[in-house]
């Protein structure tokens, strides 16, 4: 599968796409009920009422479905990424950013959560989850910037403190989002509070 989004959906959907999306959909609450160790390409064709030829029509195994999952949830992490990006005002933009990315990871903690424990086995999500870092970091860097921190890599930097920010929220809402989602909301506002801090935008 390739390291980019899926292209938009059509007004009218083809069967394919109806049936594609019913194999990530599957697949998602397969992550929820088996794991992805236990889950099986005939559990997701059950899933999502195709024989494993069909689905063999589509993806070329389970690592494939998965990596089209991530890719689809990421997509959206990307379209939050790029409207924190557009706000004129840095705080509004923070506060923004870190609702977004709590409802994403409300939404589809388990598929971020494999995201991150297999983007060191699989190519493929490495790939699609370090591009995503990346975009979010640099939106992350232009509030930073917006809000007066000097551009550059330095460690007082906006480019360098964008990065440790961005590390920063990913594992702490790895962990949060495994306990309820008051911790998910706690963790967010610490990291808001935190990047307020490094903007020189807290109260």
């Amino acid at each position: 599968m390739p390291a980019h989004p899926p292209r938009g959906r059509r007004a009218t959907e083809r069967k394919g796409d109806v049936r594609e999306r019913a194999i990530l959909d599957t697949c998602e609450a397969l992550l929820a009920d088996k794991g992805y160790e236990a889950m099986t390409v005939g559990d997701i064709a059950q899933g999502a009422g195709i024989t494993r030829g069909a689905l063999y029509f589509y993806f070329g195994s389970k690592q494939e479905v998965v990596t089209a999952l991530v890719a689809r949830t990421v997509q959206h992490l990307w379209e939050r990424s790029r409207a924190t990006a557009a706000s004129d005002d840095p705080r509004r933009a923070v506060a923004a950013a870190m609702r977004r990315t709590v409802e994403l990871w409300n939404e589809h903690g388990l598929v971020m959560r494999t995201a991150i424990d297999l983007s060191l086995t699989v190519p493929q999500i490495g790939d699609l989850w370090r591009h995503t870092a990346d975009l979010f970091i640099a939106a992350i860097t232009a509030v930073l910037e917006r809000a007066g921190v000097r551009p550059g890599t330095g460690p007082d930097q906006a480019a360098a403190m964008a990065r440790a920010l961005c590390w920063m929220i990913e594992r702490s809402f790895y962990h949060a989002s495994q306990e309820s989602r008051d911790s998910l909301r706690r963790a967010s506002a610490t990291c808001e509070h935190i990047w307020l801090i490094s903007a020189g935008l807290a109260p």
